[in-house]
């Protein structure tokens, strides 16, 4: 038989050996879950525990476990300790990295444009109407990269080659671009074709390769953000659990310690009692019912809305198509600098009027979610807004191009500008005219009106309308997204000072923590992905102008990287990069799995969210059942508790334990009851 002190030292040596080939962070857990005494795991982390061994004179050696571990560490391989040298590495690279994101994601939270500003709008008028100045803070963002892009490898190199300009500067260009912007780097036909060189054993730089790389580069990258962007808000807001419970815990339990300013304060109450307001309502209108007849009614209002609104629809599309192609023979009979403004203000008038007649149609169709209606308002302009830009990009590339003018490429890029400075002006005047008419109308003429409401889905599609101009003009005008940085900068201030000033709050309260993901998805299908199809066959189909540009004589754009390539197949050190165009970019084959694993990972994601969306509701509905038993259990107890003070307490004794034990069992309390519980109860207290 093995003596205590025996069977504690193998147990302990057996811990050392195991705690050997650990690292020193899985050490330290490891010793915190032993079943020992808090001094035991003291000294055995601090290399203090002794161990008392027994030989042949019975002498006793005090050993600590660190000279064992040493004695250990010295018998194994040269191969363990370099695994946990690189395990160690592994840990402190990951460790350096989550600190260093945590701070850049402090710094740019702290430098983040207009947060006091958002915080205001959210408290006040909610999370529906806070979404879109979010929105335009994102594509503010946009802009921005896409600017430094273009400016660093295009918009530079070409001021270094760049001739004085000899036109006249009237100011009337500004709102026409012609004239002397023609001759500037705002537009293609400016750049130059050949290789930029200061002096002879200065390095070059190939501007044709720049400019479609620059572009393709700043595509690419808006790209892969917005399939980022998408997927992130798509989890956080359909696919996390927290979002199907209302979020009502973290409202009411979570307050911020932190904050001490007294406007401050008043700010965060004014933020948790409308996200409170939001969740009430919500909740409200998922569990109001309508009968047979009102489904009746309100699906016949729908239908004839939706045929109504299509049919206007058409008919604006076909206006701006014969307008369009009558267009080029219109400004060649009228020499008037303003002619070239009639197209633009055509289509900014549709795209004003009929969002407005869009808005109408709520009083007929009355939906019982906001949420419901601005995703149906949504659908509606986008259809409208991306058919005229549709029918626009047919005329560009289908009579513009082929008209045989100079340089068709500068003649693009000059009506998309006059479209987006066009849809920039008629936003303004709406926002300071326009809103404060209605107001006016609202407030003293019409009291019956009252004030407004924001609408979030015209205000939206106006967004995206304007970035899809900005990516379709970016190749033909590259200082576009310059431009559309100052527009975005205005049209924050004008919309949050006419938003204060004449608007007011929604009346139905609804959470739009989903919208952002909605918005982003429009900007990507179909504006995104139709910018790419009109590119694309811009760049693989059409010829460019002879006479101006960076691509003037190729019979393509694209041939411009297919005489790059030829020419790097013949220098061996980069044979990768022609085995990487050939096999990755240039092939059909690449893109279609690229896409199919997309739609699978779309695919994965959406049962995900079905998924955990089924689990909350069961657990919701076990939550009900469970309360009803504990009920049933309360109020079975309050009885035979009445029947003790009429019959005889002793026979009734066993019955009475067992449906307290059962009652505990239901209430997960401890066998020890709590004695205010079980003194109301026999006191016959019906609150208990």
């Amino acid at each position: 038989m093995l003596s205590d002190d025996h069977v504690n030292e193998i147990i302990i040596q057996k811990l050392i050996a195991s705690l050997i080939p650990m690292t020193s962070r899985d050490r330290i857990k490891a010793i915190r879950n032993q079943p020992r005494t808090m001094e035991e795991k003291r000294n055995l982390s601090r290399g203090g525990l002794t161990i008392t061994t027994e030989d042949e004179g019975r002498a006793k050696a005090h050993l600590t476990w660190w000279k064992i571990v040493d004695k250990e560490k010295s018998k194994q391989t040269h191969h363990i300790l370099q695994l946990n040298c690189c395990i160690q590495c592994l840990n402190s690279i990951s460790r350096a990295y989550r600190r260093s994101k945590n701070s850049l994601s402090e710094i740019l939270n702290s430098i983040s444009l207009w947060q006091k500003t958002l915080k205001i709008i959210g408290g006040k008028f909610g999370t529906s109407v806070l979404s879109y100045f979010n929105f335009l803070r994102w594509l503010l963002k946009f802009n921005i990269f896409s600017f430094i892009l273009n400016f660093s490898f295009i918009i530079i190199p070409q001021f270094t080659v760049a001739e004085k300009n000899t036109l006249q500067f009237t100011g009337l260009e500004f709102f026409t671009g012609v004239g002397y912007f023609r001759d500037t780097v705002m537009y293609y036909g400016f750049y130059t074709n050949s290789t930029i060189q200061h002096g002879n054993s200065g390095a070059s730089y190939n501007m044709q390769l720049a400019y479609i790389f620059t572009i393709g580069a700043c595509l690419t990258t808006c790209f892969f953000s917005l399939l980022f962007s998408m997927a992130t808000y798509f989890r956080n807001n359909f696919i996390n659990p927290h979002i199907y419970s209302g979020g009502i815990t973290k409202l009411i339990f979570c307050w911020d310690f932190t904050v001490t300013q007294e406007k401050a304060v008043k700010l965060k109450q004014k933020n948790l009692s409308t996200e409170i307001r939001e969740n009430l309502s919500e909740l409200r209108q998922e569990n109001s019912k309508l009968t047979f007849n009102q489904l009746l009614t309100r699906f016949s209002a729908y239908m004839v809305a939706w045929v109504v609104s299509t049919g206007v629809a058409i008919a604006c599309c076909a206006a701006v198509y014969y307008l369009a192609e009558y267009n080029l023979e219109f400004l060649k009979t009228h020499s008037n600098p303003g002619a070239v403004l009639l197209l633009p203000f055509v289509v900014s008038c549709i795209n004003l009027a009929v969002p407005c007649i869009y808005s109408t149609f709520r009083l007929v169709e009355r939906y019982e979610m906001p949420r419901h209606e601005v995703y149906v308002l949504l659908i509606r302009n986008i259809f409208l807004k991306i058919s005229i830009i549709g029918i626009l990009c047919y005329y560009w590339l289908n009579t513009v191009a082929l008209s045989g003018e100079e340089c068709w490429e500068t003649l693009i890029g000059q009506d998309i500008y006059r479209l987006l400075l066009m849809d920039f002006v008629f936003s303004l005047v709406n926002s300071f005219l326009g809103e404060f008419l209605r107001r006016i109308i609202g407030m003293q003429l019409i009291t019956s009106l009252g004030l407004q409401e924001f609408d979030i889905a015209r205000n939206v599609l106006e967004l995206i309308y304007a970035q899809t101009l900005v990516w379709i003009g970016i190749f033909f005008c590259p200082l576009l997204p310059f431009i559309q940085m100052i527009m975005l900068f205005i049209m924050f201030y004008s919309k949050n000072i006419s938003l204060m000033m004449n608007f007011q709050p929604p009346s139905k309260a609804w959470r739009a923590s989903q919208m952002m993901t909605f918005f982003i998805f429009l900007l990507f299908f179909p504006s995104f992905t139709g910018v790419l199809c009109t590119l694309a066959i811009t760049i693989w189909r059409l010829k460019p102008s002879a006479d101006c540009g960076p691509f003037r004589g190729l019979p393509l754009f694209i041939h411009s990287i297919y005489s790059w390539i030829d020419t790097l197949s013949t220098r061996p050190g980069y044979l990768w990069v022609v085995w990487i165009y050939r096999n990755l970019i240039g092939s059909v084959h690449f893109f279609f799995i690229l896409t199919l694993i997309v739609l699978i990972i779309t695919y994965l994601y959406w049962q995900i969210a079905e998924g955990r969306k089924i689990m909350i509701r069961l657990l919701h509905e076990q939550i009900i059942n469970e309360g009803k038993d504990k009920m049933f259990l309360i109020e079975k107890l309050i009885k035979l508790q009445d029947m003790e003070k009429k019959a005889n307490p002793s026979s009734l004794v066993l019955e009475r334990r067992e449906v307290e034990v059962s009652l505990e069992a239901a209430l997960g309390t401890p066998g020890t009851r709590d004695l205010r519980f079980r003194r109301s109860v026999q006191e016959g207290n019906p609150r208990a």
